[in-house]
């Protein structure tokens, strides 16, 4: 196995599967499988999911509520996603944690770090929810901070893309892929891997980002035993 480690950030537009909004419950079952198997494989997992299928914050903003409260609200919405991935890795029989930034007790145990490798350690899938409590960050800041905090090997951010190109693949059919590219690069070329605060963090503690198709069943299996389908990000 590649990663002993991981941080895995989930999509929270990709839990919608092919609905408008809301939760797909084929798709999440997909992604407790995935998930499911690489614990049986020994790899200790924490997971950070958006919350972007029920609520954004900067939609939010746009639609005239303050930028705070819809933050906020941004940050209730990964809660909710949370609690339905802990769930369904409950029925898939993966023991698991879900653990949230700002006090909610008993929705999901306060999170801290120590405990979270605690966790980790014993062979439990821990979820963190609530960003990083605070407005104006996003949930790929929350994931990078997470990561570094955890210790972990790796960011795998799994997304409906396999990896990162020299342009949107989805609006340029002429965008080329990367198979592995510098975080100086990827801020050179002000390419949209994640948000420039978690790009910073990620390179100034040295914390790996692998970008990867999370949507195509049996993918995450195949990162974890080095398959090279996405982008290295380093």
């Amino acid at each position: 196995m590649k990663f002993k480690r991981i941080l895995l950030k989930l999509s929270g537009e990709s839990l919608m599967g092919g609905q408008a909004y809301g939760i797909d419950p084929q798709r999440l079952a997909d992604y407790a499988s995935q998930i499911s198997e690489a614990a049986k494989k020994g790899a200790q997992i924490a997971i950070v999911i958006g919350g972007g299928n029920i609520f954004r914050g900067l939609s939010g903003t746009a639609k005239g509520f303050d930028r705070v409260t819809g933050d906020q609200m941004g940050m209730l919405a990964t809660v909710i996603n949370s609690l339905a991935l802990g769930s369904a890795l409950t029925r898939a029989g993966v023991p698991n944690h879900v653990m949230t930034s700002i006090r909610m007790e008993p929705i999901g145990e306060y999170y801290s770090s120590q405990k979270a490798i605690g966790y980790l350690e014993a062979g439990e899938v821990v979820i963190v929810s609530g960003g990083t409590s605070n407005p104006f960050f996003t949930t790929d800041t929350a994931s990078a901070l997470r990561g570094v905090e955890l210790k972990a090997d790796v960011m795998l951010k799994g997304t409906r893309v396999d990896g990162v190109y020299t342009a949107d693949p989805e609006k340029d059919p002429s965008a080329t892929k990367f198979k592995e590219i510098s975080f100086e690069d990827v801020l050179e070329r002000k390419l949209r891997v994640m948000d420039l605060t978690a790009i910073t963090l990620c390179m100034e503690n040295k914390l790996p980002i692998y970008v990867f198709d999370m949507d195509t069943f049996g993918n995450l299996d195949k990162v974890l035993d080095g398959d090279e389908i996405g982008t290295l990000v380093y």
